[in-house]
């Protein structure tokens, strides 16, 4: 009797489906080394007579790639979100064999030599996509929406997260609610971002028929930036000083929360405190941040991924935004 996919599943201790996806040289099936070895190993033992040695993936004409981050060095030092991004896609590339080339600040001009793909993280204009994608065809964004331009995007679901920091806070009846957020241009001067945050914020507020534009502040997404709004939100706001603020990252959260403390200003019992990204900065402080974890790591792999995939066979541009996890420390409490 003939050997069949069944038999080589079961005495391999895999899928049926994993079986049949090895086999047919299935490189987006995601296992280990070993686990495929094993299957092509008890599938020739078993005389499986459509076995065929597995050749090298197109993949591997991969060699060489940069990921072009639109902070300085210096300023990644300072905000351990993009750098764990960044992390991540070297982790994976290593786990390809892939040779990275790090670019900082945009400084495309650094590349000597040729690159089959480029990763970006951060945020770019139009001119600086222009003269990206004339370095290679293969181009992932990570942190910023080049769909609509056509290039595959990882980005982070910001409405659902801070609907949920919202709503969050509403049900410790905590019903006046600021928020810090952020504004950044490109290195170039050319794109202003506005902070997704800030839109979310605003609609998740006025679905409460609580949104009050005065209870909203404008910082640049550093730890002094977070500060002196802070700062001037005591001074402006009094004793009407919400009892809740949502921070837009962690740099500018640390920074808020030194403010209220040098204005004897108890958190989370006067004021609630919630950041967003979660970086490790969140627990280095007292009391420690509730913050919103972004998959950093993973928005770093998928983009190999989706590089990986391009290369292999053209297809459409993909946009896969990742969701995130409130994650509740000491500056905030529960009811």
């Amino acid at each position: 009797m003939a050997t069949t996919l069944k038999d080589i599943a079961h005495a391999a201790g895999v899928s049926l489906t994993t079986v049949s996806r090895v086999l047919n040289y299935d490189q987006s099936l995601s296992v280990g080394a070993a686990t495929r070895k094993r299957i092509f190993a008890v599938a020739e033992e078993l005389n499986y007579t459509k076995i065929r040695h597995p050749k090298a993936p197109s993949t591997t004409k991969m060699r060489k790639i940069a990921i072009v981050q639109w902070y300085s060095e210096a300023h990644e030092q300072d905000d351990l979100y993009y750098m764990a991004i960044r992390l991540g896609i070297e982790q994976r590339s290593q786990q390809h064999q892939l040779a990275v080339t790090r670019i900082f600040q945009n400084n495309i001009d650094q590349l000597t030599e040729e690159i089959d793909g480029v990763i970006t993280v951060g945020k770019f204009s139009a001119a600086q996509v222009n003269e990206l994608a004339t370095l290679t065809d293969n181009l992932v964004f990570v942190d910023d929406d080049q769909f609509a331009a056509g290039f595959d995007s990882v980005l982070t679901d910001f409405d659902q997260s801070v609907r949920q920091v919202v709503d969050f806070f509403w049900q410790q009846s905590q019903s006046d609610i600021g928020l810090i957020y952020g504004i950044e241009t490109t290195t170039d001067g050319q794109r202003k971002i506005a902070d997704p945050r800030y839109q979310a914020f605003s609609a998740a507020m006025t679905a409460h028929h609580a949104y009050q534009s005065e209870l909203c502040f404008a910082s640049d997404f550093t730890n002094q930036g977070g500060y002196q709004t802070m700062k001037q939100a005591i001074a402006d706001l009094g004793a009407q000083l919400p009892h809740a603020f949502f921070v837009a990252n962690d740099p500018m959260a640390t920074g808020a929360l030194k403010a209220l403390q040098e204005a004897k200003i108890a958190v989370p019992a006067r004021v609630s405190l919630f950041s967003f990204n979660d970086t490790a900065l969140a627990k280095y402080v007292y009391p420690e941040l509730s913050s919103v974890h972004v998959a950093t790591r993973l928005m770093g792999t998928t983009a190999v991924d989706l590089l990986l995939q391009r290369a292999q066979r053209p297809r459409v541009p993909q946009r896969v935004e990742l969701g995130t996890e409130l994650v509740f420390r000491a500056s905030t409490q529960t009811a």
